[in-house]
C-alpha cells in the first residue's frame, strides 16, 4: 500500500504560523511610521529587522526534521 505521510509535521506548521504572524506584524510596525514616506526608525529599521527574522522563522520551519520518537 502507499505511504501517505505529510512533507511537514504538525511543529512545522506551527512554526510557520509564528513565522507568518512575525511578517505580519513587521509589515504593520512598518505602516506606524509618522515620517513622512516611512523615514523614521519604525519604517527604515525596526520593521525591516522584524520582517527579515519572520523570514529566518519561516526558513527554519521549512528545514527543521523532528525527531523521532524512539
Amino acid at each position: 500500500m502507499s505511504n501517505n505521510k505529510l512533507a511537514f509535521s504538525k511543529i512545522n506548521y506551527i512554526i510557520m504560523i509564528v513565522g507568518v504572524c512575525v511578517l505580519t506584524l513587521g509589515f504593520f510596525i512598518m505602516t506606524l511610521d509618522t515620517e513622512p514616506y516611512g523615514f523614521g526608525f519604525l519604517g527604515l529599521t525596526l520593521g525591516p529587522i522584524v520582517v527579515i527574522s519572520g523570514f529566518v522563522i519561516e526558513f527554519v520551519a521549512i528545514l527543521y526534521k523532528a525527531k523521532p520518537n524512539q
